[in-house]
């Protein structure tokens, strides 16, 4: 059996020769001297470099990188598949000197990290770089000097927007100044923005590479992002910039917002729309997902070609398989988030919980950590507290209105129906506020929601009409009744004004979605209203969605937001309530100078929170309401009266009428094949099902979006259980022919090519450990296999998982996979660490 030592240099060989290395060929040459592929070297120009090149004054070179000109380019120091790479730093580092190269790569065969010694610490990448990579790289010279040196003032963009613009006579009038900032769309920094960068420049002063920024919506990220961009190329402490977001229409708002701000001196692109032509621009936007599919990333992009990976909204756009985009680049990294910390109380759990608080708490635990801040105190933060007191953000009026339906739903005893069996047994059943409009159908409830919308909304201040809306529905379905009956009110309220275009579903099966987002924010959406000459404004007054227009929708001059539906997740929270907590002034919407001057200022000071499901008690305990509302009874119909002149109801089909929409029997009865024949007809049924949904138009449009949540509905809803073909998640996860489980999403992602297969449970389990060893590095180099080993089985295993929790070590004697033994061989302080780890930041649903 080979040495542990000779597996790594093995390993290493080969990784060396798939990066497009070669190793020097003359027989009495040594051994670990490695060229570019066209470089011709001889034993005599060697011998020019030094003697001995395999040995130096501090010890023995394990391998030395050439570069084209025969110079030593990078220093690799290779240790034993047990051990860290990282334990050789410091002597991987006099190597480096004593050669004169910048560059050390550190290796086990198994994890790798490039080190730039002129740039922060040893960085993990998941392939050795190409000659020509690391070649170009060579050209890039950072300075964390020139970074916190450079002089950044509130004029910084507006500089590079119109260099000479205070030398304008506009400008240097003073009662033209405001006119002449909004004619030129001139954009200068505000106090905590600048604060923002200057946090970024002492870090990185004080050799941080990694930062986080949290600030509340509405605070001008991408302004303060813009700066940073300036910052990093102007100072050449990044010759590239990647812009990472996870929704189509951010990548659209984030590059038209850097060419408005910087397009005089560094060009932006879109990398789909210049996928040949990406590399002559100075910033890259992206969604994560066009990089994740069919592994772009690690095929098309060398880890060097960003010097400054900035992530908007990172606890998503990192999140689950995102994450290996953002690690795989070096250099520095800027995580963006509008969510707190503060929203994720709680004790931990089990790591196996379905809880989606859990899931939000992990999410950001996880965020708060990659940008090394695992304390909780971000590079910077600036909250929406702080823009609120400092004049820039506005808090909502919160109308908490309950219906007598909603109000027993979110009760703890649930809204109870006692109905009667098939056996004519009287049974109760309970339903609760995350079952309305699942299971749970009241149609007088929503008449209700939206007659105190339109009666309690904020009219637009200059034309009177209804103000500007968002509504979150529960559903597409639920979103098209919210509409049909706005638009029926609106009719009614507003005669001959609206031909059903008040309300508009704004949800990802509506045809060209995005582009009415984007039209509801330029205010023309329907086109625009008729209610006043000369004011801009769009004649559609709410849209109805429902989980679009949230992360990062910029449309200042909405009144109202409307919660229709319980909100779970802590950061959606925070999303769809930041929506309107930016300012904003109506009468620069007028064309008419003479008006502006009569109307004054009239400005956006408040903004209405319609919150029809608690939503803000729940995630607010001490929020004082400054409204509560008693919604109007439900209609009801008279019938008949009784014998003593009381009034007989009845419950009509959308008028106090409850559903209760039972599972289909059906999906737990099917039969599934046992053995090989039975794998080969699963695995039939699994291309059949391909084929079925790549021809699915509907579903195209939402995986092409990237709206996966949406497309998993939709193959719920619309492919599974059909008599056509019966496709059921069961039997399409034994076609799958893994040990795990699998979603519906890698059904979807892998039908359409997003995913190559689906990964085994030790394909998942290395994955994680990767990370776990990236993230805790740890320093006990000859037990990583023992530390991988219990990793796995802790994942894997719920006996073990239980035994280790209780504290109940020497039951493990007996287990056949893992025994009491086997946990002695880890380290000490691992023996707790990695279980705390696990349930910090591994899902556990896979491995079920």
């Amino acid at each position: 059996m080979a040495s542990k030592e000779a597996t790594a240099r093995i390993k290493i060989n080969k990784l060396l020769e798939s990066a497009g290395w070669r190793f020097f060929d003359d027989e009495q040459g040594p051994a670990n001297i490695v060229l570019e592929p066209n470089v011709k070297i001889s034993r005599d120009d060697l011998d020019g470099l030094g003697a001995d090149l395999e040995n130096t004054s501090n010890g023995f070179v394990d391998f030395l990188l050439l570069d084209h000109d025969g110079k030593p380019l990078v220093v690799l120091e290779a240790k034993s598949e047990g051990k860290s790479p990282l334990v050789g730093k410091e002597q991987a580092r006099r190597y480096a000197r004593s050669q004169n190269t910048r560059f050390v790569i550190l290796s086990n065969g198994n994890i790798h990290y490039l080190w730039d010694l002129r740039q922060g610490n040893p960085t993990v990448i998941s392939a050795f770089p190409a000659p020509n990579e690391i070649g170009n790289h060579y050209q890039f010279e950072p300075d964390a000097d020139r970074l916190s040196g450079e002089n950044v003032a509130e004029d910084y963009i507006a500089l590079t927007q119109m260099p000479g613009y205070a030398q304008e006579a506009a400008w240097r009038a003073e009662a033209e100044r405001v006119g002449f900032v909004e004619r030129n769309k001139l954009r200068f920094l505000r106090k905590y923005q600048l604060g923002a960068v200057k946090s970024v420049q002492d870090a990185a002063k004080n050799g941080a590479t990694r930062f986080l920024f949290e600030m509340a919506t509405g605070t001008g990220k991408t302004l303060t992002s813009a700066a940073l961009i300036k910052l990093f190329l102007k100072t050449r402490n990044a010759k590239r910039v990647l812009f990472l977001v996870d929704r189509l229409e951010l990548e659209v708002q984030a590059d038209k917002a850097f060419k408005e701000y910087l397009k005089n001196d560094f060009t932006s692109v879109i990398y789909k729309e210049q996928k040949n032509d990406w590399r002559k621009a100075d910033i890259v936007v992206t969604t994560v997902q066009s990089l994740l599919f069919n592994d772009k990333f690690r095929h098309q992009f060398a880890p060097t070609d960003f010097d400054l990976v900035i992530s908007d909204e990172a606890h998503r756009s990192i999140g689950g398989n995102a994450r290996a985009v953002f690690e795989y680049f070096i250099g520095y990294k800027l995580g963006l988030t509008a969510t707190p910390r503060d929203y994720l109380k709680g004790e931990k759990k089990d790591g196996s919980t379905r809880d989606p608080r859990e899931t939000e708490r992990r999410m950001m635990l996880d965020t708060y950590r990659t940008f090394g801040c695992a304390s909780g105190d971000p590079t910077f933060r600036y909250s929406l507290i702080d823009g609120v007191r400092d004049g820039f953000l506005i808090n909502p009026y919160v109308v908490d209105a309950r219906t007598g339906v909603t109000t027993q739903l979110l009760s703890d005893e649930g809204f109870v129906i006692e109905t009667t069996d098939e056996d004519g047994n009287e049974v109760k059943e309970a339903f609760a506020g995350r079952d309305f409009e699942k299971k749970f159908f009241a149609e007088a409830t929503n008449l209700a929601f939206c007659k105190t919308l339109l009666e309690h909304g904020l009219r637009d201040p200059i034309s009177g009409e209804f103000g500007k809306t968002i509504a979150f529905s529960v559903s597409q379905n639920h979103a098209a009744k919210i509409t049909q009956t706005l638009n029926e009110m609106a009719d009614q309220l507003w005669p001959g004004q609206y031909k059903s275009d008040f309300a508009m579903q704004v949800t990802s099966h509506v045809t060209d979605a995005q582009r009415m987002t984007v039209n509801f924010a330029n205010n023309n959406l329907g086109g625009h209203s008729g209610f006043l000459e000369n004011y801009r404004t769009c004649k559609a007054r709410i849209c109805v969605t429902v989980g679009m227009m949230t992360t990062g929708y910029d449309c200042p001059d909405l009144l109202n937001l409307a919660l229709m539906r319980p909100v779970f997740s802590p950061s959606d929270f925070v999303q769809i309530k930041g929506r309107g907590t930016r300012k904003h002034s109506f009468v620069a919407e007028m064309f008419d100078p003479a008006q502006k001057a009569a109307l004054g200022e009239v400005h956006k000071d408040t903004f209405r929170l319609f919150d029809f499901f608690a939503n803000c008690e729940y995630f607010e305990e001490k929020f004082q309401y400054d409204e509560e509302l008693k919604l109007p009874p439900p209609p009801t119909m008279p019938l008949s009266t009784n014998g003593e002149g009381g009034e007989v109801y009845a419950t009509h089909s959308g008028i106090g009428t409850y559903e209760h929409f039972d599972p289909d029997d059906v999906v737990s009865q099917v039969e599934t094949q046992i053995g090989t024949e039975g794998m080969r007809i699963d695995r039939e049924l699994f291309r059949k099902f391909e084929e079925h949904v790549r021809s699915d138009d509907a579903l195209a449009q939402l995986v092409e979006a990237q709206n996966w949540d949406a497309a998993t509905r939709h193959v719920i809803e619309e492919v599974f259980d059909k008599p056509s073909e019966y496709f059921n998640l069961e039997k399409l996860r034994r076609a799958a022919g893994v040990d795990r489980r699998i979603s519906v999403r890698e059904l979807i992602e892998k039908a359409f090519g997003f995913i190559p297969k689906f990964k085994n449970k030790s394909e998942l389990i290395e994955d994680e450990f990767q990370k776990f060893l990236s993230d805790q590095q740890p320093e006990e180099g000859d037990h990583i296999r023992e530390m991988r080993y219990f990793f796995e089985a802790y994942i894997r295993d719920a006996h073990v998982r239980a035994k280790i929790d209780a504290g109940q070590f020497a039951d493990l004697n007996v287990n056949p996979t893992f025994t009491t033994r086997d946990l002695k061989d880890v380290p000490k302080e691992w023996r707790k660490r990695i279980p705390e780890y696990i349930k910090d930041y591994v899902s556990l649903n896979p491995f079920m």
